[in-house]
């Protein structure tokens, strides 16, 4: 494990970016106070309304007294309300491929804004919520976004009982799902500053594993209830209410046992330095190819399924019926942090370049094979397609604070190794905000093939391109010009 200094996206404070494998090869942490070992530091003070003043992790003995437990406390609560905010974000990712059977007749068009509005949403709240947690406090803004979660569950309920409902209603609501995406900003901003440097990767790496875990268990959970509970025909509403339960835990979770920094604070200046900034416009495209590809794939493969092989969309076992796209989110949840362990050994240029031949190579191959009608073929090829794509995600992810210490403009001109910090922390929130509008790209690619040419091939061809495009792009920027540029094993 490598560690670099940067600053965290909530303050202007040195923290450590450390490129853990879990975190998908990086993760920043904040230190309110000088880090020290002493017992120099103020006790915690604990306030009405449960907020913590003088917390400092880094303080040795604060951390074992005391500090240790807390943050644990903290970090169950924010992977729970952070896994049902995935789970309501790609609810309607299985969901539409069940509006038929519960006599709906929607065109394949509208189905794919159904899927993709989620994510255009999601994405674009992803940056306001990384400031929610200085300006509320993290308990208090996880109970508000948990809370949330009850609008667009409440909503996919009601709108799916009744197949009059109209389209612009179903639209509207699926974009109410974006408040799940919105989640993982404010819920990572968050742990970030409850957990010393030499313990934050991990920490972060179970908070993000938690919460992109929930894609698969929607795809996987709600056919299953929805067939188990089925009355004639689909139970679709269950899709909704099933998880109003849960969330009404993770609210209460977060109302009795987390807690408010007084030492969390923002840093908007430093956000819009990190925008001017072109490695960051560089490393955005790039991470719409990685992570933008697994979300974008995530949502439309339950379609895709359906679509190619409508005889295996939906899999009886008993009496409930099973999808595998499920499978998909899995593999590729589980394959990023191995793609951030592999970049700290190989670098993660060389690692992201692999990770787009490899795209691009198995998306051809499963494009040639379609015309076998094949399911296990194209299942198995997808399934390696999400793996490339999460090894991706953690080898990208793993270059940001690199580049930005070595070779952005600030770096360039001299700039201090504080800026330079302020600069590589705020980036790393912009472009994950970025790459989740991949999740909006794809399926509306995917929709304008389909409309165009009566079939998804030229789009599936576009996405080949655009995967050599963008290995071009890495090796150009960051291999070709890497000695050049004393950027060292990006």
């Amino acid at each position: 494990m490598t560690v670099d200094r940067s600053a965290d996206a909530g303050t202007g404070n040195s923290v450590d970016i450390d490129t853990d494998p879990l975190h998908g090869g990086v993760s920043s942490s904040a230190s309110a106070q000088p880090s020290t070992g002493t017992t120099d530091a103020p006790a915690l003070e604990f306030r009405p309304g449960r907020w913590i003043a003088n917390w400092n992790a880094e303080n040795k003995e604060q951390w074992e007294s005391a500090g240790r437990a807390i943050a644990r406390r903290n970090l169950n609560w924010s992977i729970f309300a952070e896994f049902l905010g995935f789970v309501v974000w790609q609810l309607w990712s299985i969901v539409v491929v069940q509006l038929p059977a519960a006599g709906f007749t929607f065109t394949t068009s509208e189905i794919f804004w159904l899927i993709s509005m989620p994510s255009l949403v999601g994405a674009t709240l992803r940056i306001p919520y990384t400031f929610m947690i200085p300006r509320f406090g993290g308990r208090n803004w996880t109970i508000v976004s948990a809370l949330l979660l009850l609008i667009p569950s409440v909503g996919l309920g009601l709108c799916v009982s009744n197949p009059e409902t109209p389209f612009g209603v179903m639209l509207f609501v699926a974009a109410l799902a974006g408040f799940g995406g919105g989640n993982f900003a404010s819920s990572m901003a968050n742990i970030t500053f409850f957990y010393p440097a030499r313990e934050k990767g991990w920490a972060l790496g179970l908070n993000a594993a938690g919460g992109n875990m929930g894609a698969a268990v929607a795809q996987l959970a709600v056919p299953i209830v929805i067939t188990l509970v089925a009355v004639g025909s689909v139970n679709l509403p269950m899709a909704g209410w099933m998880w109003i339960p849960f969330i009404l835990i993770a609210a209460f979770g977060a109302w009795k046992y987390m807690d408010n920094l007084t030492s969390a604070k923002g840093d908007v200046a430093g956000s819009v330095a990190a925008l001017k900034e072109p490695h960051l416009w560089i490393m955005a495209l790039l991470y719409i190819g990685t992570f933008g590809s697994f979300i974008g794939f995530a949502g439309v493969f339950p379609k895709l399924i359906k679509d190619y092989f409508p005889a295996f969309s939906s899999i009886g076992v008993g009496t409930v019926a099973l999808s595998l796209a499920f499978l998909g989110p899995l593999v590729g949840s589980l394959a990023r942090p191995y793609g951030g362990r592999m970049a700290d050994r190989m670098g993660g240029a060389r690692m992201t370049v692999a990770a787009f031949a490899a795209m691009a190579v198995i998306t051809l191959t499963m494009i040639w094979t379609l015309p076998l009608k094949n399911f296990w073929l194209f299942l198995v090829l997808f399934l390696m397609l999400f793996t490339a794509s999460g090894f991706g995600n953690g080898a990208t992810y793993r270059m940001i604070p690199i580049i930005f210490a070595t070779s952005s403009r600030a770096a360039m001109s001299g700039a201090s190794t504080v800026q330079t910090q302020r600069l590589a922390s705020s980036a790393l929130g912009l472009i994950s905000a970025i790459g989740a509008y991949g999740g909006f790209v794809i399926p509306q690619v995917l929709n304008a093939s389909n409309t165009a040419s009566g079939s998804y091939t030229p789009a599936f061809y576009g996405f080949v391109g655009a995967y050599v495009v963008m290995l071009a792009v890495c090796w150009f920027f960051y291999i070709r010009n890497a000695n050049r540029n004393a950027m060292g094993h990006v």
